[in-house]
C-alpha cells in the first residue's frame, strides 16, 4: 500500500510519542543508535548535496543568461529574500507571546539529560567542510557557465542525478524511522508535549505569512499591470490547491500555466516564466524554513541578529534554486546553511526536517501561486521582440521544461 511521505511522518510522530511513553531505556537507546548513524550519514552527504546541486544549477542558469532569464531570476530571488525577511520579522514580534524562550536550552547544552545516548556510533567524516563545498560549488558553477563545451556540465548533471537518487531512495525512505526515534527520545525525556503545542501555533502563523506574501506579490503585479488584485488572486486559486494536493511544483505547472494565461499574460511569457519559476522561485519554502528555524533557535535560548538572518536568507535563496525535485528538497538544501550560519546541531536539524515536511505542501502552494505574479511582472516589462532575440534563453527554457 503506497502512502505519501507526509502521512508516513505523521504516523511516525504519533508512534514515536506512544513508544517513548512506555519503552524502557534500552529500547530508546536502540532507536538513538539508528538516529546517530543516520545523522552521521547526513553530515557526510551534506557537502556532496551542495556541490551536486549548486554547481550545475548555476552553470545552467549562466548558459541561459538572456535579459528575460535575468529579469525573471532577479524578481524571483528578490521575492524569495523578501519572504524570508518578512517571516523573520513576524517571528521576532509574535513568537515571544507564546514561545518559552530557552525552553530547551538545557537539553541542547546537556543532551545526555534529554536524549538517550546510542549504544555505539560510526564515524563518517565528510570529504570536505560545508564552507569548502560552498566555495567550490560557486567557482565550478560560474566556470561552467562561461567555458565553451558541455562536457563538465553533463558530468555535474549526472552527479546531481546520483545525489537525487540517494535522497529519494535512501534518505527519504529512512526519514520516518529517524523521526520516530527522535520523537520517542523526546517523549522519554519529557519534552515532546511542549514542542508539539508550540509548533501548532507556529504552523498557524506560517500559513498567515504565506497568505500575506501572496497579497504583497499580487499587489505589486496589480499595481504594475493596472489589473484588479483580487481578480488576479481568484484566478490562481486552482493552482494553489493543486500544489497543496500534489506537494509538487513540477506537477502543478500545467495548472499554473493555464491560470496564468487567464490572467492576461501572453502565452510566450507564461510558457517561459512558469516552468523557470517552478525551479527558482521559492518564497513559500523560504517562509517555512525561516519561521521554523527562528522558533527552534528561540527554544534553544538564542535569537539570530538581523545581519545573521540576512546572510542566512541570502545564501538560502541561492541554494534552494538547486533543491532536488523530491518532497522535502527545500529543507534538505537548507541543511548546510542551518549548520554553518545558524549553528544547528543534528538534533535541531532532525526536528527542522520533521516540522518542515509537515508544512511542505503549503509552502509549495505559495511558491507556484507566486509564479503567476512574477509572470504578470515579466509580461509588463518585456516585449515579443525581446523573446525572439534571446535564443539562449529559449534553449534554457527547453531544458528546464523537459
Amino acid at each position: 500500500m503506497k502512502i505519501g511521505l507526509l502521512p508516513k511522518l505523521l504516523v511516525a510522530i504519533a508512534l514515536g510519542i506512544v513508544a517513548g511513553s512506555f519503552l524502557p531505556e534500552e529500547g530508546i537507546r536502540g532507536f538513538a543508535t539508528f538516529n546517530g548513524l543516520f545523522s552521521n550519514f547526513l553530515d557526510f552527504i551534506i557537502p556532496l548535496i551542495i556541490v551536486g546541486f549548486i554547481a550545475p544549477g548555476i552553470g545552467e542558469l549562466g548558459r541561459g543568461a538572456g535579459k528575460t532569464v535575468g529579469l525573471t531570476a532577479g524578481i524571483a530571488y528578490a521575492s524569495t529574500v523578501l519572504a524570508g525577511l518578512l517571516a523573520y520579522g513576524v517571528a521576532k514580534v509574535l513568537y515571544p507571546s507564546f514561545l518559552t524562550f530557552g525552553g530547551l536550552s538545557g537539553s541542547y547544552d546537556n543532551p545526555e539529560e534529554f536524549l538517550q545516548e546510542p549504544f555505539f556510533t560510526l564515524n563518517m567524516p565528510p570529504l570536505f567542510s560545508v564552507m569548502t563545498a560552498l566555495v567550490f560549488a560557486f567557482i565550478l558553477g560560474l566556470g561552467m557557465s562561461r567555458v565553451e563545451g558541455n562536457a563538465l556540465l553533463r558530468v555535474m548533471d549526472e552527479f546531481r542525478q546520483v545525489i537525487k537518487l540517494v535522497i529519494q531512495y535512501v534518505i527519504i525512505p529512512l526519514l520516518p524511522f529517524h523521526i520516530f526515534g527522535i520523537f520517542a527520545n523526546m517523549t522519554f525525556g519529557g519534552q515532546v508535549a511542549m514542542i508539539m503545542s508550540t509548533f501548532l501555533k507556529v504552523f498557524a502563523i506560517i500559513i498567515l505569512v504565506h497568505l500575506t506574501m501572496l497579497l504583497l506579490q499580487y499587489s505589486a503585479a496589480a499595481g504594475v499591470s493596472k489589473r484588479n488584485l483580487f481578480s488576479l488572486l481568484k484566478t490562481m486559486i486552482p493552482a494553489y490547491f493543486t500544489a497543496l494536493g500534489t506537494q509538487s511544483s513540477a506537477s502543478t505547472i500545467p495548472v499554473t500555466l493555464e491560470q496564468t494565461k487567464k490572467n492576461g499574460v501572453r502565452s510566450r511569457v507564461a510558457d517561459f516564466v512558469v516552468p523557470l519559476g517552478a525551479n527558482i522561485h521559492l518564497s513559500g519554502s523560504m517562509i517555512t524554513i525561516v519561521s521554523l528555524a527562528t522558533a527552534v533557535m528561540m527554544l534553544r535560548g538564542d535569537v539570530a541578529s538581523f545581519l545573521t538572518m540576512l546572510q542566512f536568507v541570502a545564501m538560502l535563496g541561492v541554494i534552494m534554486v538547486a533543491a532536488p525535485g523530491v518532497p522535502g528538497g527545500g529543507v534538505m538544501a537548507a541543511v548546510p546553511i542551518l549548520t554553518s550560519v545558524l549553528a544547528f546541531d543534528s538534533t535541531m536539524i532532525s526536528l527542522m526536517i520533521a516540522l518542515y515536511l509537515a508544512q511542505d505542501s503549503f509552502g509549495t502552494a505559495t511558491n507556484v501561486t507566486g509564479d503567476g505574479a512574477i509572470s504578470v511582472l515579466v509580461d509588463r516589462f518585456t516585449s515579443d521582440e525581446a523573446f525572439q532575440a534571446e535564443e539562449q534563453g529559449d534553449r534554457y527554457y527547453q531544458k528546464v521544461s523537459g
